[in-house]
């Protein structure tokens, strides 16, 4: 099937985000660009975190390799919701990590869900065949704010249960530690 791969080089946005209550959201990375363009793709908390941690970890790699300016740990710079209206465009099954020495950029894309398993080799290739895509090229600067509120967007769910580490509903939840007993 043809593959459409929405590109993003240098977008003037690129956020994880979420929609709807802790216990109820649904994670999105969103990205946008000068024309207004604003493109969304639904993903998994798990999805956000290891993203954000493989990022920092790519960019910790570089900064100690390589001669290009990685800027350390930065504080959380856009602090705004997702662009509304969030459309999802497509459900992310798999993402790729990479560093483009010649652009001096991290590139990351999301690769859309389809009937049959994803072709690691189709993830950040040109080929015209495979699933839908996000593709991102960011500075390392804008990578480093992505990993910021990614992190802060994933620690913001519901509090743990301080025996189980499950996660509390606002009404409490029956804790394994408690013998089934409402915590």
């Amino acid at each position: 099937m043809p593959r459409q791969v929405f590109l993003f080089e240098r977008p003037v946005r690129f956020v994880a985000g979420t929609v709807g209550q802790p216990g109820d959201r649904t994670f999105y990375l969103q990205a946008s660009d000068e024309a207004g363009r604003v493109i969304s793709v639904a993903l998994e908390k798990s999805q956000v975190e290891v993203l954000a941690e493989r990022m920092s970890e790519l960019l910790d790699e570089i900064a100690t390799r390589a001669t290009t300016v990685v800027p350390p740990d930065a504080d959380v710079d856009d602090l705004d919701p997702l662009t509304a209206p969030v459309d999802e465009e497509f459900r992310v099954a798999a993402m790729g990590l990479a560093w483009d020495g010649e652009a001096q950029a991290v590139v990351v894309e999301a690769v859309a869900a389809g009937e049959e398993p994803i072709d690691e080799d189709a993830i950040l290739s040109d080929s015209d065949e495979g699933p839908d895509a996000l593709r991102v090229v960011i500075t390392p600067a804008a990578a480093r704010g992505f990993v910021a509120r990614a992190r802060r967007v994933v620690s913001a769910g519901r509090p743990s249960c301080p025996l189980c580490s499950m996660p509390l509903d606002p009404t409490g939840h029956v804790c394994p530690r408690q013998n089934g007993y409402r915590r």
